[in-house]
């Protein structure tokens, strides 16, 4: 596979000319930034009735400063994350002629192996330092049958860790309703969460990190994303302007406001541009499980948010339009926003 990063990026001292990034989206040295106020949600605290109020308030702080958080104590088996992690790292170390089966430029094609972006075939002469697995998981009756049957354990655990995060997502959900002011059920409803897909992404160790990105900076345009992460760095936020490093915690899932979620809230919760960077010694692996409306469903800013000294900022929309446009323009963030403005 020539262009899988993967299957050829170890055997590589300089970095080829298309995936060197013009100077002014070059990471340079801001491949590692110490991002000191990262403190964790501890779910467990939840079951504590004098604690729970600060808990959740501690989460909407975070989603409108931040547009981040990450979470412990959080409910998902520790082995069960562990076996997950191990058999996406098996999947790209899987053989060339394996990986060929798997690969595919379509983009309607629902489970498929690519690299760079998922327009690849339109890329043009710049290139992200990535490869990416990538398929829909909820409902997993629905899907887990398209995944592929090696590495053997992987529809077991990936099929076990989707459902578990399903439910956190869900929780998590409830948890931020809660702390808003919307009914508990509110993203249950209208199929606000109804879609799940997985992209597990493999970030070879690179020749020349600061000339490159594994990610471009972006926001998601689904609801929430949840990130599985392996123990190496490479996420940054961007914050007040500046980069700012999100380091990987032990046994932790990282949770990122989307698109959505900040529209529903008329603006209070923020989606958060950010991108990954790669690092010249360790390879990273990574699963951003991302819980996003129905193509059908209807999204348009909440009613709590909304009363006469605050006006909707967004227009109603269906989902299906909104990640075509999305789409469309390469994730432009102030050009997908302004688009949808009220």
């Amino acid at each position: 596979m020539e262009k899988l990063v993967s299957s050829w990026g170890n055997n590589v001292k300089a970095l080829p000319h298309n995936y060197i990034f013009p100077p002014e989206l070059r990471p340079g040295n801001n491949l590692k930034i110490p991002f000191t106020t990262n403190i964790p949600t501890d779910l467990s605290e939840l079951e504590n009735y004098h604690h729970r109020f600060q808990t959740i308030q501690k989460i909407i702080k975070a989603s409108e400063e931040f547009g981040f958080f990450q979470v412990i104590n959080h409910g998902v088996d520790i082995n069960l994350m562990k076996e997950t992690r191990k058999v996406m790292k098996e999947l790209f170390e899987m053989g060339d002629e394996y990986k060929q089966k798997l690969y595919s430029e379509d983009p309607l094609k629902p489970c498929r192996l690519y690299t760079s972006r998922p327009t690849y075939a339109t890329d043009g002469n710049l290139h992200l330092w990535r490869d990416s697995f990538i398929h829909p998981c909820h409902p997993l009756d629905q899907w887990q049958h398209l995944w592929p049957q090696n590495p053997t354990k992987y529809r077991e655990y990936v099929g076990a860790c989707s459902v578990e995060v399903k439910k956190l997502a869900s929780r998590i959900l409830r948890l931020i309703s809660e702390g808003v002011g919307l009914e508990c059920e509110y993203f249950e409803k209208g199929g606000l969460s109804g879609s799940m897909l997985v992209s597990l992404n493999h970030y070879p160790a690179c020749p020349e990190p600061s000339l490159t990105l594994g990610v471009s900076k972006h926001s998601d345009p689904n609801l929430v994303t949840i990130l599985l992460q392996d123990y190496v760095s490479g996420l940054q936020v961007l914050h007040n302007g500046k980069w700012i490093a999100v380091e990987p915690l032990p046994d932790a899932f990282l949770v990122n406001v989307g698109f959505q979620l900040q529209i529903i809230s008329n603006g209070r919760l923020q989606c958060c541009d950010h991108r990954v960077v790669t690092n010249s010694s360790d390879a990273r692996t990574t699963a951003a499980f991302f819980v996003a409306p129905l193509d059908d469903s209807f999204i348009e800013p909440a009613q709590a948010f909304i009363d006469e000294y605050h006006p909707p900022f967004f227009k109603s929309f269906k989902y299906k339009d909104f990640r075509s446009y999305y789409i469309a323009e390469k994730g432009d963030t102030e050009v997908v926003m302004e688009s949808f403005l009220a």
